[in-house]
């Protein structure tokens, strides 16, 4: 979901075991206020909890995405890589060429290792069980076999290496992946609360309808945002940082509504406005990973049908440890047509905006498209981007309003889409 596009000084250098050199990209991309500060300790917080696994799968929906982007045989695509699942999931578009961006090391060891497993992998059996299982052991006896022989040596060394709490980094692929990084704990904390207020979130699993979703979450839901305690600790910046939200984007999700109430229409529409059996992001909320169900719901990287195209588009893919502005810094002018920003622009300052879209519009072709989302339902760059730069994008409106509402993940406030010309 969030990343940082902050420019560097430098182009960072991901050295295996140096902390302090992993970690500065991202600090660099959150750090904006004073050291003892109260806004300053919450960033130097939120950077410390930051530095491993995030997300181990996107809360984009793909589908909204492609249809956006409308990708073509001749599109390059541009997106921060974040969990990796759309970046495979844009294969299925066919575009010429992908690059998937990232500040987070484990995000880049991450997408490497799908890249990899996709080409290596023996079949769609072994690709479907290390991806959309991810809880059996013999996805790490796969690993040795089939994906360790093919990896880079930084990617190696993540994947070999432990975490915080002493786990080596493969297993997870034994014990549910989905239930590791920040994002994963948070759910499962979410879970744990929710079960010691008498609701089991899987519940909402078994609904046979969207009629049936709806009294679910009424029933079971809906009053435990009601909850005192619910109600102020979601008042706490920090208690989000397992979302990926930093404290710059706290203020920018809440609005003028206290935090509880956000979430939980979130969480409404996650529950309530699209049929579980097609919404594989309520399977992840709920269920904390993909159904085991031959007919459960995937991303389209995921699905039979697409393996194959998988497989034999997989090398149009580059994957790089950079910031997006840097990145579009070395290309040349009215090179690229496609890019996918996600929320990162919610981190940023009016000057980093400005310097951003200004190498976005460089590098565009003619009729490109810009993808992002933010916390927040309206666009946040008029009146923060110069209309010099600006004024040469249309923003499609109407169309942003209707992603938005289709998007499945259900978390962002705002789906925003600009058109060139």
């Amino acid at each position: 979901m969030a990343n940082a596009l902050r420019s560097l000084k430098d182009r960072v250098v991901h050295r295996p075991g140096t902390r302090a050199v992993k970690n500065r990209a991202v600090r660099n991309a959150v750090l904006q206020h004073k050291h003892m500060s109260k806004q300053g300790l919450l960033e130097r917080a939120f950077t410390f909890a930051f530095r491993g696994l995030v997300y181990a799968q996107i809360w984009e929906d793909p589908a909204v995405d492609m249809e956006a982007l409308a990708i073509t045989p001749d599109s390059h695509v541009v997106t921060i890589a974040s969990g990796g699942c759309n970046m495979m999931s844009y294969l299925t578009a066919n575009p010429r060429a992908i690059t998937a961006v990232d500040l987070n090391p484990a995000h880049i060891a991450l997408n490497k290792l799908k890249l990899v497993a996709a080409r290596h992998l023996p079949d769609y059996d072994a690709f479907h069980r290390f991806f959309a299982q991810a809880n059996s052991r013999q996805n790490v006896l796969a690993y040795r076999t089939y994906i360790r022989p093919h990896l880079d040596a930084t990617t190696l060394a993540y994947w070999e290496g432990r975490d915080m709490v002493g786990r080596r980094r493969i297993g997870g692929f034994a014990k549910n992946v989905y239930k590791r990084g920040l994002l994963g704990n948070f759910i499962g904390v979410a879970h744990l609360l929710a079960r010691l207020n008498g609701v089991n979130p899987k519940i909402l699993l078994t609904a046979k309808s969207i009629e049936e979703q709806r009294e679910i979450f009424d029933r079971e839901f809906a009053p435990f945002f009601d909850k005192g305690f619910v109600k102020w600790i979601t008042d706490q910046p920090a208690s989000l940082f397992g979302l990926g939200i930093p404290p710059a984007q706290y203020e920018a999700l809440a609005g003028d509504e206290k935090m509880a109430v956000v979430l939980r229409e979130r969480l409404e529409k996650l529950a309530c406005d699209f049929d579980i059996k097609d919404n594989y992001f309520a399977w992840q909320a709920f269920g904390r990973g993909y159904g085991k169900d031959a007919a459960a719901p995937l991303p389209p990287y995921l699905q039979r049908d697409h393996y194959d195209e998988i497989v034999a588009r997989a090398s149009r893919i580059e994957v790089c440890h950079v910031n997006f502005a840097e990145y579009l810094r070395e290309q040349g002018d009215a090179s690229l047509d496609r890019y996918i920003l996600l929320d990162a622009q919610d981190w940023m300052t009016d000057a980093q905006l400005s310097d951003l879209w200004s190498e976005i519009t460089r590098t565009a072709k003619p009729g490109a498209r810009v993808l992002f989302r933010t916390a927040g339902e309206p666009t946040i760059l008029p009146g923060r981007v110069p209309d010099a730069i600006l004024g040469k994008w249309q923003y499609r409106a109407e169309d942003s309003l209707d992603y938005t509402k289709r998007d499945r993940s259900s978390i962002y406030g705002g789906v925003h889409l600009y058109v060139l010309g």
